[in-house]
This record gives C-alpha cells, structure tokens and sequence, in this order.
C-alpha cells in the first residue's frame, strides 16, 4: 500500500539513499553481514554492513561478497576508534561504497576528508544537538539520531526527545535518520511528519528469514518483552564504557567481570586507556558472535533494542519492509481523514 503522502515525506531520505524506502537497517556486528545487508537492499531499503572489529581484508570479501547479491546501493559502518581505520576507510573507496556511517565518537582528524575524497556520502550519529551541529560543521552529509532504547550501544537520552530538539533544528541543513525503539509503521510516520529523512531499525530485522543469527538467537528475541533489554552498568567512571543494551543473561553479569579486570589493569599500569577500552570492544565482538553465530545466549551477548517485543516471528525481509510501510502508510491516512 503506498501513499503519496508518505512517498513525499520520505523523499529527500530515500533520494540520499538512492533506494526506495528511506528505511536503513543497523549495523549489527555478525547480524549484519552480506545476506541481510543484501536482502534488505534488494527490498528496496538500504543494507548497512557492519565492520565492527573486522579487518580490511575481512571487509573487502564482505563487501565484494555483498556485491554479488545485489546490485542495489548499501553502506558500511565502520567504528572510529578502530586502529586500522584508515585502511578501512580505504577498502570501501576501492569497492566505490556509496554511504560510510561512522559510529563511536567524534570522527578522528583527516577521516571525514578522507571518506569524501571518493565520492562517498558520510552519515554520524549525533547523540546531542550541540555534537549535530558540530557534525554538520565539520562536513558530514546525514545524522543519524539514536536514542537509548536502541540496542547495542546507546546514549542517555531517549528517541523522543532527541527528535524533539535535534530535528526542527537540524532537519533543514542535512537528512537527518531517526532510531531507537522503532518497531512499527505508525511511529515512522510520526518522525517523518516531525522532519526525519527516513529511520533506522535494528532489532526489527534482527530475526529475519535472511538472517544468519543462530535459531537459539532468534528464540531468545521472540520470548523476549521490551522490559527484557536493558543497559549494561559501568563499574568504573574511568573506564570509557558507553552501556551497551541487550537481553539480560549470564553474559551481562560477565561483562561486570571484564570491566572489574580491565579496571584493575589500568590500575597496575599494565594498560593504557586506549588499550582498555580496545578490550571492552573485543569482548563484545567475541560475545555477540557466541550468541549470534554459535547460539550461547546464555554465555553470549543478545543485544536487542527495546522494540524486541515487537520481534515475534521469522519472516522475510521483504514483508517486515511491506508491513513497515503499510503501517506509515495507513497512519498518514487516518490523519488526513
């Protein structure tokens, strides 16, 4: 069902995109990799590759492998703080990638030049509207505005409200993506009526046909209810650790382990910051993927946004997509009527 009320709104996100619907999915270590990223493009959303820890050489055979199973544009999430950033961001001009979303902080100084020098158009998270404007600033093209009841790594403030003050400010300048806690039709409609270029959502699609999460992972979010994900706990105000929000199991108390151990290498000078919080990022990559890829949800890492109760069966990419804009789609109408 569309509407020409929706195609409107979500024109300027999907002509950004260069898809149809202005939705993106999320990068979701091991989640998203070249089946979903390529479904979801196929589809006519737009597929983002999560990078994660991997290494060029791992990103080069992903993207080339995504290459092959579509021949719609998708992008790369690469992380900032990555060591070999620079070298990433250099796998993805060669492979002519058309969107770079950087995630984790602040860009590091000569990377945003870096990624325009191809060609490639560059989309941030903005947690705060001061952190917005200093994006739009420095070069960026699109923000992505992602509140707290996403999963994985989250800020303090939620969805709602950071729509509220980012968007009349900032919607005008650049797209401006909404995320975080969106698992329906009817709130994309509300962010797109609100300024939003489109949306992201993560744990949505977390579970689809052409996901390769394990069974046991996708069970885990279709028991789950949205009170089930929630944020990690940081041990110790030194340690650079932005909570991460997942379904709780014995994995979430043995990252209050990992943190009390790396704290307590800080302590005896046997690790720099830099290499602490290097640490804590493997430790949710070897996590994720025993929950993801070897189905510990248990042991493993299921992080899930608090939309999971909304996640209650497998299906394809392209119905979860159908539904979503349905959804948006007979929301706008009501509202007309």
């Amino acid at each position: 069902m569309t509407n020409p009320t929706l195609t409107t709104l979500m024109a300027r996100g999907s002509a950004f995109l260069g898809c149809d619907a202005a939705i993106l999915c999320g990068a979701m270590s091991w989640v998203s990799e070249r089946h979903l990223v390529s479904a979801i493009s196929n589809a006519g959303a737009f597929g983002v590759i999560a990078c994660g820890a991997m290494t060029p050489a791992l990103l080069d055979a992903e993207i080339a492998a995504t290459r092959a199973l579509t021949d719609k544009p998708f992008g790369v999430n690469l992380i900032t703080m990555h060591p070999q950033l620079f070298d990433l961001i250099e796998v993805c001009a060669n492979h002519d990638v058309s969107h770079i979303v950087l995630a984790g902080g602040l860009p590091p100084k000569g990377s945003i030049e870096a990624i325009k020098q191809k060609g490639a158009k560059l989309l941030c998270f903005a947690p705060a509207l001061s952190l917005a404007k200093k994006l739009v600033k420095s070069g960026v093209d699109a923000l992505i505005v992602e509140g707290m009841e996403a999963g994985g790594h989250i800020g303090p403030v939620a969805t709602s409200v950071l729509a509220q003050e980012i968007l009349p400010e900032m919607a005008q300048q650049v797209p401006v993506f909404v995320a975080g806690g969106i698992g329906r039709g009817e709130a994309i409609a509300a962010y797109l009526e609100m300024g939003a270029a489109g949306v992201q959502l993560g744990t949505r699609f977390a579970c689809a046909t052409e996901s390769i999460a394990h069974p046991n992972f996708k069970k885990a979010f279709f028991r789950a209810s949205a009170r089930d994900a929630i944020a990690s706990v940081q041990i110790d105000p030194r340690l650079p650790v932005i909570p991460v929000r997942a379904l709780k199991n014995a994995g979430t108390e043995a990252f209050t382990a990992k943190q009390r151990e790396v704290a307590a290498l800080l302590d005896s000078g046997a690790l720099d910051m830099g290499a602490a919080q290097l640490q804590i990022e493997h430790y949710w990559a070897g996590a994720l993927r025993r929950a993801v890829i070897d189905g510990d949800v248990e042991g493993g890492s299921l992080m899930a946004g608090q939309s999971v109760g909304m996640v209650t069966r497998e299906e394809p990419v392209a119905d979860i997509i159908a539904a979503l804009m349905t959804e948006a789609a007979g929301a706008l109408a009501k509202r007309a009527a």
